[in-house]
């Protein structure tokens, strides 16, 4: 039932053409249902924004969303997260114009491995190294609203990863009359897209309708030389039940990428930018670097020990990032009875995917391929000897079956108090190969993968070795399982002024871990061979011949974590308008799969890692609201304790990158957006963030002692300060434009802050001409320009220790470069 006064507080917000406010961007069917009851809002009489870029809220924490009114005017194709950019809070880092190469997240300090990124509420962040891969989100034309809590989960939130806040967007609800579009893009470095998309319309004697939806695109790298290439399959089928609101949505989804990948400048040294030891051409242009053009030609000569030389290692052709993504899911809400509802979300999502195909040089004579024989060897290039090294490819390949329920139970008391209690299942196979797979020289030149994923998928392409061991660069499998339980209480007091939400989580997660190669002691590496050890060690470990490196044989293991985390909040409303509000939230983070495998023999001789521990953070915010006519305000002020911190730091004495926990962070700040609009055509809107962090200990890099000095120290890639700003007019109901930009601080390198990289600031333009006057409703021509300046800038950033040759933890940083200036132009014509 609809509860009159909270309407009160819905209209006083702009007038637009939103669906609920606060409900349409929440985690699941069951949060939506929830808030739901908050704000309930139909036709042009909801809480709006200014052209779309940001929405009045009305929950209890800082939440900030857009809808597909902002979305359409940003350049066609590109990922979600770029378009949510100007939140405040956030700060996106694109690898390349059009999204399809990924890009890093920061928000309020947290990295995106930190931050949970949900889809129609089912997690997207990698079940086993918790990776956000921003490049395989839904097509931007299929999402009806997209939302930013900074700081805190939901109650249900389905993580066990998720310290720093979420990131969730929702699938648009099929239309109720037969239609659909076409639209064709192109633009800089040769960008060509097509996309389609059919809406059935309501058929059949249940009001059934669907949509269907089809994307291709192709373009060039903006630097260097290849191409990336994504497909994406989308469909929708929605069936309402009854007049209640009750409904079953199934959806699908799939996505294809195929792309070269790009390769950014080694930064400088604390001593100078680009020394003499840099061996990229990065001295003049740093900004141009990127992986070689020209692959030397081996010879194939019999009886001549052939070599194919290092400098061949960065070839462009052979650096190729491939992914296949895809997933099923149901969205579903029933009344059991009066007041009391039932949601259920089942889930499957399926990813085949490595991490930019490598490819290395082998021996035809080493001990891989002799396996257990003692001489002998695999001709690798059909020259008719064994004396070559010849480069292979060595994949590490990513197989990932998932399975996920979102559940609730709600019972709405009366108007004014609801109780809720949820059940999220997350189950995950990771399976992790890396199958040898042969490189085709057919053009000596230009040699090219036979198959993208190595020998996976054809055994015809594996290298087997004398023993027919099939090599493998790894050969592991993970099972990652969540139980989570939560309740929530949701009360409304003096006369609705008062809104109360109490929830707990409490997350059951276990990690089965079954490693099918040797592992180095105290090392992430690992030796997958059919070769014998020649000797077992009092310890238990083993070694080879020729090698006193010492491996702990293949072995299993199952890492149990749980906790107790509460969610409250509660919002005060008062004059008109206005509302503070304030949030307490604890997280979890379980330890990555990564984390859990590099592996080291305790004093007892048992298997452990027993540095590496969950992170847990404590959250608490406070903020202030503006929903009025023509005006929308959002400011908070937030504090979080981010305890236990995973970094991969490296072990001078392993020669190896390893996980540790490193203590604590604080980190503290504000963020603030507004939407105003002063005049009836123009919209404009701002947003700051002010961050101050603070590592709370030194760094322990070793077992030998060594410090990294670290405390006191702020995080990395974390700017200080970011803010945005966007002014949007109509010029008629014809033309329109907006102009948008961003300007993000400086970002230090290395956690010692003794390297960092200059302040930027990036603007782009839309602007669109809309037929819909004419005749032609849905039809527009639109040009965008990201980048307008064509400013140079580094975007991910490959975070060190130190950056001071000598010091503790010192390796060589290097980051990505943003793109140049792209313009692209949009046709789309509805029908």
């Amino acid at each position: 039932m609809m509860n009159r006064k909270r309407l009160f507080w819905a209209t006083t917000a702009l007038t637009g053409a939103l669906v609920a406010a606060g409900a349409a961007s929440a985690q699941s069917t069951g949060t939506e249902a929830t808030e739901v009851q908050e704000v309930v809002v139909t036709g042009a009489r909801g809480p709006r924004t200014t052209d779309g870029s940001i929405v009045a809220e009305t929950v209890t924490k800082t939440r900030s969303s857009v809808t597909q009114e902002f979305i359409s005017r940003q350049a066609a194709g590109q990922t979600i997260l770029q378009t949510l950019n100007l939140t405040p809070g956030l700060n996106f880092t694109n690898a390349d114009p059009y999204g399809s190469s990924g890009g890093n997240i920061r928000l309020r300090g947290f990295d995106g491995n930190r931050v949970s990124l949900t889809f129609d509420g089912i997690p997207l962040n990698d079940t086993g190294n918790y990776a956000t891969y921003t490049n395989q989100q839904l097509d931007p034309e299929l999402i009806e609203r997209a939302s930013v809590n900074t700081g805190t989960t939901d109650v249900d939130s389905p993580t066990a990863s998720a310290t720093g806040g979420t990131i969730n967007y929702t699938t648009r609800r099929p239309a109720a009359d037969f239609g659909g579009w076409l639209q064709a893009s192109g633009g800089s470095f040769n960008y060509r897209r097509f996309m389609g998309l059919i809406d059935t319309g309501e058929i059949g004697p249940w009001g059934t309708s669907a949509w269907f939806a089809v994307s291709d695109q192709t373009y060039d790298k903006f630097k260097g030389l290849g191409e990336l290439n994504k497909t994406q399959y989308n469909f929708r089928i929605y069936q309402p039940v009854g007049d209640n609101g009750d409904f079953v949505a199934l959806s699908g989804h799939y996505n294809e990428n195929r792309n070269n990948s790009y390769l950014g400048p080694n930064l400088g040294t604390a001593t100078g930018f680009c020394d003499v030891a840099q061996t990229q051409v990065c001295v003049d242009e740093p900004f141009d670097t990127d992986f070689t053009r020209t692959y030397n030609p081996v010879p194939v000569r019999p009886g001549v020990a052939d070599v194919d030389p290092s400098s061949n290692n960065n070839y462009y052709g052979l650096r190729i990032n491939p992914s296949n993504t895809g997933n099923v899911r149901l969205n579903s809400r029933f009344t059991l009875a009066e007041g009391l509802i039932f949601t259920f979300d089942p889930s499957f999502q399926y990813t085949l995917a490595n991490g930019g195909t490598q490819n290395t040089v082998l021996a035809e004579n080493s001990s891989l391929l002799r396996g257990t024989q003692t001489t002998g060897g695999v001709d690798l290039n059909g020259d008719g000897d064994i004396l070559d090294q010849v480069r292979v490819m060595n994949p590490s390949n990513t197989n990932t079956h998932r399975y996920g329920v979102n559940s609730s139970l709600i019972w709405n008391l009366n108007d004014d108090h609801q109780l809720r209690a949820a059940y999220t299942l997350d189950w995950g196979r990771h399976r992790q190969t890396g199958d040898y797979g042969y490189i085709d020289f057919s053009d000596p030149s230009s040699p090219r993968f036979v198959d993208e994923f190595g020998g996976r998928n054809d055994h015809d392409n594996r290298v087997v070795n004398l023993d027919g061991f099939a090599l493998q660069a790894r050969n592991r499998l993970s099972y990652a399982m969540l139980n989570q339980f939560a309740a929530e209480y949701r009360g409304n007091f003096m006369n609705d002024a008062v809104t109360v939400n109490i929830g707990v989580r409490a997350p059951f997660f276990e990690r089965e871990l079954n490693q099918y190669c040797y592992s180095q002691n105290a090392s992430s590496n690992v030796l997958c061979t059919s070769q014998v050890p020649n000797a077992t060690l009092a310890n238990g470990n083993v070694t080879f011949a020729g090698s006193s490196t010492q491996y702990i044989a293949p072995y299993e293991a199952t890492k149990k974590f749980d906790d107790i985390l509460p969610n409250v909040g509660a919002v005060y409303r008062f004059g008109q308008g206005q509302s503070v509000y304030a949030s307490y939230a604890e997280s979890l983070s379980a330890p990555r799969t990564d984390s859990l495998y590099t592996v080291v023999r305790l004093p007892d001789g048992s298997i452990g890692n027993p540095t590496v521990q969950p992170e847990t953070s404590q959250n608490f915010e406070l903020g202030y609201r503006l929903n009025a006519p023509g005006l929308i305000i959002q400011a908070a002020a937030y504090r979080n304790q981010f305890d236990n911190r995973i970094v991969n730091t490296y072990d001078e004495d392993l020669g190896t990158f390893v996980d540790r926990n490193v203590g604590s962070v604080e980190t503290m700040g504000i963020d603030a957006s507004v939407g105003w609009e002063p005049i009836e055509r123009l919209s404009l809107y701002a947003s700051a963030s002010f961050l101050d962090s603070e590592l709370q200990d030194d760094y322990v890099l070793n077992a030998t002692g060594q410090i990294a000095a670290t405390k006191g120290k702020e995080l990395v890639e974390t700017p200080s300060e970011t803010f945005a700003l966007r002014a949007a007019y109509d010029f008629n109901d014809v033309f329109s434009a907006g102009i948008q930009g961003k300007y993000v601080g400086e970002r230090w390198v290395t956690d010692v802050n003794d390297l960092k990289v200059d302040a930027y600031t990036v603007v782009d333009l839309d602007a669109r001409f809309d037929f819909a006057p004419l005749g032609f409703e849905g039809t527009y021509l639109q040009f965008n320009v990201t980048n307008l300046f064509d400013e140079e800038y580094f975007v991910n950033l490959g975070t060190r220790t130190s950056a001071t040759p000598g010091q503790p933890g010192y390796s060589r940083p290097f980051a990505g470069t943003g793109p140049y200036r792209t313009v692209m132009a949009t046709l789309r014509y509805a029908f």
